[in-house]
Order: structure tokens, then sequence, then C-alpha cells
């Protein structure tokens, strides 16, 4: 496979493959203390809310790396944002359509949940935090410069020469003031 053309594509990849194995991490501590303060309910509350937490922060990173595939194309920006745009909508409706669910679930510890789901936007955070303070992105990227001077003629439109300074664009219609050094300079007209 060769290598991708955008540049931010390997910090999307890290940033995911850091959140995939902090959620492990998370949802152990998660289901752990959910098992000792609400026993089975807690457990599952626990582990429900560090995957919704980590499947809705980790969309966005996907639907870019989906969206950069088709890098170089005219359409380009338009399915960049298409996609992206798409990805959140899909978040918003999954998410109103799980809590709707939820809501109100006898084998649900609503704290548990909510407290699950704030650590995983905390952890995503921080690894978010971590990853971008340590990339190695030029300001530039993803940009060619052109090889040679591009012409910049319209067809049967001749180029001025250069000429010098006292005789530059502008300056051609300026006429010299000559001043009597007897008397006092008669002022001409002015249009």
């Amino acid at each position: 496979m060769s290598p991708s053309p955008v540049s931010s594509n390997p910090i999307l990849r890290r940033t995911l493959l850091w959140s995939a194995l902090s959620m492990v991490v998370l949802a152990i501590i998660a289901g752990g203390v959910g098992l000792l303060v609400g026993g089975g309910e807690g457990l599952v509350s626990g582990l429900l809310g560090v995957v919704l937490a980590m499947l809705f922060l980790g969309i966005t990173a996907l639907s870019i790396l989906i969206a950069n595939r088709w890098f170089g194309d005219p359409l380009y920006v338009q399915l960049f944002f298409a996609i992206v745009l798409g990805g959140w909508l899909l978040k918003l409706g999954v998410f109103l359509l799980v809590m709707i669910l939820l809501a109100g679930q006898p084998w649900l510890d609503p704290m548990v949940f909510f407290l699950s789901i704030v650590a995983g936007v905390i952890v995503s955070l921080v690894i978010d935090v971590i990853v971008l303070t340590r990339m190695r992105l030029p300001n530039v990227s993803d940009a060619t410069l052109p090889s040679e001077a591009p012409t910049d003629h319209a067809p049967g439109v001749q180029l001025p020469t250069i000429v010098p300074e006292d005789r530059a664009p502008g300056r051609h219609n300026l006429i010299p003031e000559t001043r009597d050094q007897d008397g006092p300079a008669e002022e001409a007209p002015r249009s």
C-alpha cells in the first residue's frame, strides 16, 4: 500500500489507535468502579458509557480519514465536508436515539453511566492534546509548488517593458515645475 498523500492521516491514525487502547483501559476501570458502586448494573453502565464516548469521539477522526481518500479529486473539498458533516449528523442522531432508548432503564445506573461518558470524553481530549503537541506537521503541507514560472499572458496583449523610476507608469504625465529665479512663480490653472 502506498503512503497517503495527506499529511494529517498518520496523526489521525495515531489518535484512533491511542483512543482504542485507552478505551480498553478506561472500560476496565469504569467497569470495576461501576461493579463496586452499583453491582451488575454499575458494571454494564460503566462499560456502556465508555464505549459510547469513544465511539462517538472516534467517528470524527474516522470520517476525516475516509474523506481523505478522495484527496486530489476535483470535488475533494465538497466530498470532505459532506462526509465529515454527515459523520457529525450521524453522531448526533445516534446519540439522541441511544439516550432516548436508555432513559429510565432499570438496569442502568445513571450516575455511573454519566461519569463514564465524562471520563471517556476527558481521556479523548487528553489524547488529542498529546498527539497534537507531539506531531511534526509543517505549517504548509500537502502543497506543491510550480516547477516553472507560469505565463500570465492574455492573447494579443503586449506586456510593458521595465522603465526607469523617473519614467515609471503614472509619472509620465507629470510636468516638471520650472520656477523663475527672479520673481514669484505663477501658478498654472488646476483642473
